[in-house]
């Protein structure tokens, strides 16, 4: 049985790419991926609890190069709670797992977000906010204060007129940032090496960002998803669209895109909401495609 990730790294050339944990969920199977029911997920039950419920990893990445700090999403900040039925979150070591590294909030010049989802603005400001955020409640400043935080322009201008549940609640995301949030688009260049990939579907401004070696000395490079995939298993089951993907159609043809990119043997791919190991490659179809984990990274 898989459980959320712990900690990893990985490099390309001289920069490192590290997953810091937050928390995780717990999710029904079967909800999350309708067309996996009723029984698709019967190849793959080591990823579900004998419930039929999935763990899911969530974290940020942790990008340093060049003297540069960057994150990418900020997790659920401390928060404890469930939605009926479909799943339960629990999280708030982000803080901790950044002091790990020796960083403290100031030292993050950069904060980028994949797509605004509450499981990516936890850490937004000093308020978490889960569903059960109360009417009133005081929200103070920016968690990283020193740093630029950057979303695409399309993400950003779709949820700013909403606000709510999954996407980022208003009081402790939106207002906290008007005035600060800066706008990326594809092929931007965030840090030497690290440039936005364009990855529309789950929501409508979705960005991943494709890491390499600025130096040029190392061939690989890393992709980070955001949640263009949610588990291992669309890397096999890429038809299997997530419940909460604001355009199925467009976010199956993104993952078709990028499945087709990760089958280059010097790309690896770093999902922030896989089980057990976030970082691996995807291996090209012989009857199928499959998922290596980092173990086998070499």
């Amino acid at each position: 049985m898989t459980r959320a990730a712990e900690r990893s790294q990985t490099t390309v050339g001289g920069t490192t790419v590290t997953y810091l944990p937050d928390g995780e969920g717990w999710m029904d199977a079967s909800v999350i991926f309708p067309a996996s029911a009723p029984d698709g997920w019967a190849p793959y039950a080591a990823f579900v609890d004998a419930a039929g419920r999935m763990p899911v990893s969530i974290g940020s990445f942790l990008i340093r190069t060049g003297g540069r700090v960057i994150l990418v999403d900020l997790g659920l900040g401390v928060v404890d709670y469930e939605v009926p039925g479909v799943a339960s979150f629990t999280a708030g070591r982000l803080v901790d797992s950044l002091a790990g590294e020796g960083l403290a909030p100031g030292d993050v010049d950069t904060v980028v977000f994949t797509h605004l989802h509450h499981d990516h603005v936890g850490w937004t400001s000093d308020v978490a906010p889960d569903p059960g955020f109360p009417e009133g409640a005081a929200v103070g400043g920016l968690v990283f204060p020193n740093a630029r935080h950057l979303v695409a322009e399309a993400e950003w201008r779709y949820w700013a007129d909403k606000g709510v549940f999954p996407g980022p609640d208003r009081r402790a995301v939106l207002e906290p940032l008007a005035g600060r949030i800066g706008f990326v688009g594809d092929g931007d260049e965030i840090a030497p090496g690290v440039r936005v990939l364009a990855t529309p579907g789950h929501t409508p401004g979705h960005i991943s960002l494709v890491v390499a070696d600025p130096e040029g000395a190392d061939p690989r490079r890393l992709i980070v998803l955001g949640d263009v995939m949610h588990c291992q298993v669309q890397v096999t089951e890429s038809r299997w669209s997530f419940v909460w993907d604001f355009d199925p159609d467009q976010a199956l043809r993104t993952r078709e895109q990028v499945l087709e990119e990760l089958q280059d043997p010097d790309t690896v791919l770093a999902g922030g909401h896989f089980a057990d190991h976030v970082f691996g490659r995807v291996l090209p179809p012989a009857a199928r495609r499959l998922w290596a984990d980092g173990r086998l990274l070499g």
